[in-house]
Formats: C-alpha cells, sequence, structure tokens
C-alpha cells in the first residue's frame, strides 16, 4: 500500500511526481498556495482543539483570508480573542505567510 508521501513522489509515464502535477494544477487555476492552504485547512482541529473544531460549521481560505463559521457566539468571541495566535500558528504550520487575516462568522 502506498503511503501518502510514496505517492506523491510517483511518477507517472511522462516523468513527472503526482506532487508536481498538483502544482501544476493549482498553478494553472490561479491557486498557486494550494498546499498550503490545504495543509492550513487539515490542521485546524490539531491547533483549535476538538471542541472549537466540532462546533466549526465551515472553512474557506479565500484571497489569503481564512473563513470561520462557529455555531455559537461565545466560540466566536473565543476566536476573535485569539485571532493573532490563530494567524501565527495557521501560518507557521503552512510554512508560509499564506493567511493575512481570519474573520470569523
Amino acid at each position: 500500500m502506498l503511503t501518502k508521501a510514496k505517492l506523491l513522489l510517483t511518477m507517472n509515464e511522462d516523468g513527472y511526481t503526482l506532487a508536481e502535477l498538483i502544482k501544476a494544477f493549482y498553478k494553472n487555476h490561479n491557486r498557486d498556495n494550494g498546499f498550503e492552504e490545504m495543509k492550513i485547512l487539515e490542521s485546524w482541529r490539531s491547533v483549535v482543539g476538538d471542541f472549537i473544531s466540532s462546533h466549526t460549521l465551515d472553512l474557506r481560505i479565500i484571497k489569503h483570508v481564512l473563513y470561520v463559521k462557529v455555531d455559537a457566539d461565545s466560540l466566536r468571541n473565543e476566536l476573535l480573542y485569539s485571532k493573532t495566535i490563530l494567524l501565527r500558528n495557521l501560518n507557521k504550520i503552512a510554512g508560509a505567510d499564506i493567511l493575512e487575516d481570519i474573520v470569523i462568522i
């Protein structure tokens, strides 16, 4: 069975790895930071914890802004107070300054 890492390094018949093809796809569709954005979305649970993650209804990144929809006003307020820390931690996971802001809905 192929792991994620092995799958991304496996070359197709043209000599391109899956990772290279995915990056080219994102670039052709004006999403140069697609991998990094995916890392940010996938790491949400580990950054905010299970409780907040379970009350998160939607996560989207549009033009370097993370939009977070939660189901409780109290969590919205808590996330607003933690916005700077969240930005720093999520960008650290991505390995680049992908996010410029977080909007809590």
